[in-house]
């Protein structure tokens, strides 16, 4: 019998209640790989919702749960049916090998069983970067790089909406961004950061909100075109209401951006490798996790913090 693995883990056991513990690993299959997580970064949309529990019914919840499914380590053990070699850096979205603990998103431990075809082949210089992989895939399934969906006006300059913008830009547009946190104001590649009360135009063609404020909705709808879009990026928690003669004047149109896929992973990677797309700047905070109850209240408190990584290189 092979030797029982564990791994220490991020364990939100109810809302506002964290901390670490040693948990036992699922037994890797043949397709498996084991990872030692270098480092995990903190998702200020998602994961915010599960820790102040205002998530809504979504598949998988509930706690106890181990968040996170942004994840850069080592492969250190693989399965026969698996291509991946020992020591390779990779990128891991997330992972469901905790046992009875919900795995939701399940990155932010320092080890991790996963099936092989789920995590990413990472070249050896990407580092803490690699963290991104996932919200730039996010941010390029917004359009799928499309130039004729390139917002003109991107609600939020977080780091969502810095992606948003930096492939806005990769692909010859220049938009503009709403931001209100004047410490969020600088930052901007090839773009223009406003406060929304400095900005006078109001026939924007593509609106892309990256906030999650369901409140901006109809201010939004007042600065369309006619036959204007609206594209949500953000994660929200509550129902999603409009001023409907004002969307009925302009017939506007309202789109969802999901998940991303494996394509648009694929396609942020390569934009990434050949310099295209930039990731410096935006991560601001590191952090270990020997204090991670504090980590993450300055995660989602902090505004200076627009990307916490925790780095579990070194031994607990």
């Amino acid at each position: 019998m092979s030797q029982q693995l564990h791994s220490t883990a991020v364990l939100l056991e109810s809302p506002r209640e964290l901390r670490l513990k040693r948990l036992l690993l699922d037994e890797p299959t043949d397709v498996d790989v084991v990872v030692q997580i270098e480092w995990s970064g903190i998702s200020t949309g998602t994961e915010k919702l599960l820790w102040n529990g205002t998530m809504p019914e979504f598949p998988g919840m509930g706690y106890p749960l181990v968040p996170g499914y942004e994840s850069v380590g080592r492969v250190t053990r693989v399965g026969k049916k698996s291509k991946l070699d020992l020591n390779q850096r990779v990128f891991v979205p997330g992972a469901k090998c905790f046992g009875d603990v919900k795995g939701l998103f399940g990155g932010a431990a320092s080890h991790v069983v996963v099936p092989s075809d789920r995590v990413v082949a990472l070249p050896e210089k990407m580092g803490e970067e690699g963290v991104l992989l996932a919200l730039a895939a996010t941010a390029y399934h917004v359009t799928q790089g499309k130039k004729s969906l390139q917002p003109d006006l991107i609600i939020g300059h977080g780091v969502l909406g810095r992606l948003i913008a930096r492939i806005a830009v990769m692909l010859g547009h220049q938009p503009v961004v709403w931001e209100i946190d004047a410490d969020r104001m600088s930052g901007a590649e090839g773009y223009t950061v406003l406060h929304p009360c400095d900005d006078e135009v109001n026939k924007y063609k593509n609106i892309c909100d990256a906030s999650g404020q369901v409140s901006i909705l109809n201010k939004l709808i007042g600065r369309l075109q006619h036959g204007g879009e609206i594209a949500l990026a953000g994660f929200y928690d509550k129902d999603i209401q409009f001023n409907f003669p004002a969307a009925f004047m302009k017939e506007a149109k309202l789109r969802i951006a999901a998940q991303w896929s494996p394509e648009d992973l694929r396609d942020v990677k390569q934009a990434i490798a050949n310099g295209d797309l930039n990731l410096q700047g935006l991560i601001t905070h590191h952090r270990r996790p020997s204090s991670i109850d504090e980590v993450y209240r300055t995660a989602f408190e902090d505004p200076s913090c627009l990307k916490m990584v925790v780095d579990w290189r070194e031994p607990l």
